[in-house]
């Protein structure tokens, strides 16, 4: 079952001899549960691609289809609601607000929706990313692999429908970045998350269940490696 399509989706910036076009008639579907990596040179409209998927940036023209739902359809206040229900956005750069702590940082996306903390999802989630001797601790007193996973519990607090992961071990070291990799597949694994990553790193696209690979705006590249 596909609960991301993708129609036509177009980008353009600019104007006259400034114009430039990020994302060309871009089309394809995505199942639920799947992991797909996005991969590409810079430039070639990876994570412009990922900002308009996750209601961040709204397309010239073209569709987006979650769960059934038009997306692009909304407006500004619906999608900013579309955004904390049913994305998880994780970035390279961890975005964390620095006088919040680590539970303060992960249940934000609860908060801002005036509901109440599930206590219950809050302690599997901080067992799940190894923080719960972290609970109290403010971003500055956590290395960056710990920032990173921050950042996911984040992303993952709201069991939104897609997750969505732009360059998410950017910063961090061969072994932090195979550990967030990890746990972002025992995310998708357990809950059923559809999961999508722009990566430079062959390594974690090679993890995934399927590869799509952007040049100029244009999907040049589809293969399914398992699955």
């Amino acid at each position: 079952m596909d609960i991301l399509k993708i129609e036509n989706l177009t980008k353009i910036y600019g104007k006259g001899d400034n114009r430039v076009c990020a994302l060309d008639n871009v089309s394809f579907s995505v199942e639920k549960g799947e992991f797909a990596a996005i991969i590409g040179p810079s430039g070639s409209g990876k994570s412009t691609l990922l900002h308009i998927l996750g209601g961040v940036d709204r397309p010239s023209s073209g569709n987006v289809w979650l769960d059934g739902r038009d997306v692009y359809s909304q407006n500004d206040e619906q999608l900013a609601i579309f955004r904390r229900r049913q994305v998880g956005l994780i970035y390279q750069f961890y975005n964390l607000i620095p006088v919040f702590n680590v539970v303060e940082n992960i249940t934000l996306p609860v908060l801002m929706d005036g509901k109440k903390v599930d206590d219950n999802r809050l302690d599997e989630l901080l067992s799940i990313l190894k923080l719960e001797e972290r609970k109290k601790h403010l971003p500055n007193q956590l290395s960056g692999g710990q920032q990173q996973r921050v950042s996911i519990g984040r992303a993952l607090m709201n069991s939104p429908s897609v997750v969505l992961a732009d360059e998410p071990t950017g910063n961090l070291d061969s072994k932090n970045s195979q550990e967030i990799v990890e746990l972002l597949k025992y995310s998708n694994q357990k809950y059923n998350q559809t999961l999508i990553i722009i990566t430079h790193d062959e390594n974690i696209a090679l993890q995934a269940d399927r590869i799509i690979a952007l040049e100029d705006g244009k999907i040049v590249r589809d293969e399914r490696i398992r699955g």
